[in-house]
This record gives structure tokens, sequence and C-alpha cells, in this order.
């Protein structure tokens, strides 16, 4: 039999070699695992709504439109309203002529001063003349009725004319809330965003209160995710995290708003590593940013060592 030289203290070397990597491998310290739990992104939409019942009379924006605070989105009918305005304008404006300074009710006062003064006088020339003998009692009762009446007048004119002002007070405010009930039919984006839905079209009659199209802002975006009971500790409200998104070109800084006082031992939504790759999204053409995370899509959600 013929054996090959040299071979014999390769095998022993590369036994030698194969025993150190297992003894290597097994003393070693495993790194600890990463602390990454997994979650999906989910929007708060701005519900765009008419304060007023009405009717679409034009609607300015699409779905994926980019809108700033104050833009126009959608107008209601405002031809009732503008009706009602009119006669509250109206109704204020006569208010107005009756009330203000030298207005009806002021002359009208001021002639009743004018005759209560004249009365006093005549009363008080009665008196002196009734003293002195030279008139009788009834024409001192009936100067007295007189001057009684017409300080009557006076306070019930003035009565009436302060009645008519707040009158006319409450006219102006209502002319004024007509005004703003006209105004408002004009709907405007109340933050900055995307318009991620609109849900009625023009000619539809809506109520107040009604969602008529909903906004996607910046700040409306939240990530959820969840932790076990054990990791509480390590949390807290305002505390940073590193989100990572398929797809993404890095992390995104996050802080944590809110911490769940109940547990619940199923989360809704769960992506594992094997379904991620089998999720789909259905598109309505709407411009994704060059940025961002979207509402559903998984994420993970690293917290700080």
């Amino acid at each position: 039999m013929t054996r090959r030289p040299g071979f014999t203290g390769v095998v022993a070397t590369s036994a030698i070699a194969l025993a150190l990597m297992l003894v290597s491998s097994g003393c070693s310290t495993p790194e600890p695992a990463e602390d990454v739990f997994t979650g999906y992104g989910e929007v708060r939409y701005v519900y765009i709504a008419a304060e007023d019942a009405g009717r679409i009379l034009d609607i300015s924006v699409i779905e994926g439109d980019e809108v700033s605070k104050g833009d126009l989105v959608l107008r209601l009918d405002p031809t009732r309203t503008l009706i009602s305005a009119e006669g509250a304008e109206a109704a204020a404006a006569a208010a107005r002529g009756r009330t203000d300074a030298g207005g009806a009710l002021d002359q009208a006062l001021a002639r009743a001063e004018a005759d209560a003064l004249a009365a006093r006088q005549a009363l008080r020339r009665t008196q002196k003349l009734f003293a002195d003998g030279f008139v009788a009692q009834a024409r001192l009762d009936a100067d007295l009725a007189r001057s009684r009446a017409a300080d009557a007048l006076v306070e019930q004119t003035r009565s009436e004319r302060d009645a008519a002002r707040s009158e006319a007070r409450t006219a102006l405010a209502a002319a004024s809330l007509w005004n703003e009930r006209v105004a408002d039919a004009d709907i405007t984006a109340p933050a900055a965003g995307t318009v991620d839905r609109v849900y009625r079209r023009v000619g539809e009659v809506v109520a107040a209160g009604e969602p008529l199209a909903a906004l996607s802002t910046p700040e409306g975006m939240r990530v959820r995710f969840f932790v076990p009971e054990t990791e509480l500790v390590r949390i807290a409200v305002g505390g940073a995290v590193s989100i990572t998104r398929d797809g993404g070109s890095g992390p995104i800084d996050g802080r944590i708003s809110y911490i769940a006082n109940e547990p619940q031992f199923t989360p809704p939504v769960i992506y594992s590593d094997e379904e991620r790759s089998k999720l789909v999204f259905l598109v309505e053409a709407t411009p994704e940013p060059n940025s961002g995370i979207r509402a559903g899509a998984p994420v993970d959600v690293r917290l700080p060592r």
C-alpha cells in the first residue's frame, strides 16, 4: 500500500483548525437581537365639512391635489342664504334709521322732553298764582295732571327708544350672521395637505357637518406597533424611536405620542417577513410623497438601546 507523503499532516492540520473553529463559535457570546417591532402606518384625516346644509355648486379639487391652508375646496349654492342675508340687512338698516342719533325715536324723545319741560314750567306758574289766590284749585289740578302725563310720556318714549336700540343690535347681529353664512358657502382647506378622498359630487345636497372630503396632513400620520409588556418600562411618551419602511432610503426619526392603558392579545394587523412580500395596495392615482410612510404600509420601529 502506497502512502502519499504529507497527507497525514494535512488531515491533522485541518482537523485542528476545524476544532478551533467549533470551540471558538461555541464559546463566543452572540450579539443581542435588535429591538425591532413591526407596525404599520395610519393616517388621521382632517375631514372637510360644510357648516350649513346646501347643494354643491362646484368642486375645485380632485383626489391627490395638494392644497394650502385657505384654498377653496368646494362651494355650496348661496342663493337661499343670500336672500335671507339681504332681508336681514334691510331690517338692520331700518332699525338703524329709527335708533341712530337724530333718528325718529330720538326726535320723538326730544319732543316729549320739551313738552314735559313746558308742562313743569306751567305748573310752577300755576302753583305761584294759586298761592297768591289768583287761580282756582281746578286749574292747579289740571296743570299738575298735564305735567305728570308729560313726564310719563318721556319715560315711555325713552323705554321705546332703548328697546328699539336693543332690537337694532339684534338685527345687526342677525345680518352679520347671515353674511357669515354666505361666506361659509365657500368651503376652504383648514390646513395644508393632500386631498385623499372627495365623498360627494356636484349637484348633491349635503347636511351640515357631513364630511365632504378627507385631507391628509403631514401631522396626521401615525405609526402603530406593538410592544410586549416586559418592554414597557423602557418606553415613555415623548421617547425617540427610529422607523424604517420598505423601499425607504434611510431611517426616519419619530417620537412616541401614545401608550395604551390596556393590553390586547392580538394586534389587528400582523406583517411577517414572509407575508410582507405578498402584500398589495390599491392605488388610486394619488401621488406618493418623495419620502414618507403610506397608510397601511408595514414599517419597522427600532427602540434605542
